[in-house]
């Protein structure tokens, strides 16, 4: 059986777990630890499990053990991934049974969480670290990068192409066939229409950018 402890304990590390107790109910796959939090006391305990430390503490392990991000934002999920340097942990992609993923030339790379309720068609690349929370549909021959959140009930269209580090918001909807640049936020509600820049937070129908931030 294999060790498995989630980072962050705030609502979505809380959510992680409920996927892992469903992947458990069909095949008892991982033991669950408790969480690692920076920002809450070791020893509290959070929906019956214990803060086992801080995210620095992992680095200490001996044995080898599964690590899943609870954590949303995208440049502190990959900054907390970018600490570990623990040769004994491993980052599982887990995917809730309820979603519906085609054979037909997906790939899903380590460390990606797929929460309940999502469809993910055909010749799909998704890369390493990603979130893809409740009740979201990607749509043929979409490439997401490194490190990208999508919210809840997201909607991504056909040929889509979202470079790294890109927060979109719930409910928002990207048309086919555009691209969407490194470090963009999408705001909730969102139609994107035309491909956006990097480095910007776009909102509204149709989706423009209203400000630009630095890549930090």
């Amino acid at each position: 059986m294999k060790k498995i402890v989630i980072v962050g304990a705030g609502g979505f590390g809380r959510e992680v777990k409920i996927i892992i107790d469903d992947i458990n109910k069909e095949n008892f796959e991982y033991k669950f630890l408790g969480f690692y939090d920076d920002n809450i006391d070791k020893d509290l305990i959070v929906n019956g499990f214990p803060i086992l430390g801080t995210i620095n503490d992992l680095n200490n392990l001996e044995e080898d053990t599964f690590v899943a991000f609870g954590i949303g934002e995208p440049k502190t999920k990959m900054n907390l991934v970018k600490l570990l340097n623990n040769k004994n942990l491993k980052f599982p992609t887990l995917i809730h049974p309820s979603s519906i993923i085609s054979a037909d030339e997906v790939s899903i790379g380590k460390g990606t969480i797929i929460c309940a309720g999502n469809i993910i068609t055909c010749n799909i690349q998704i890369k390493d670290f990603v979130t893809i929370n409740l009740m979201c549909t990607v749509g043929h021959d979409t490439v997401i990068k490194d490190y990208c959140s999508f919210m809840p009930s997201v909607n991504i269209s056909g040929e889509v192409e979202v470079q790294e580090c890109v927060y979109v918001g719930t409910g928002a909807k990207i048309i086919n066939r555009l691209q969407i640049g490194k470090n963009t936020i999408v705001g909730a509600g969102a139609v994107v229409s035309k491909s956006l820049p990097e480095n910007c937070t776009a909102v509204g129908i149709p989706a423009k950018p209203i400000k630009f931030h630095e890549n930090d």
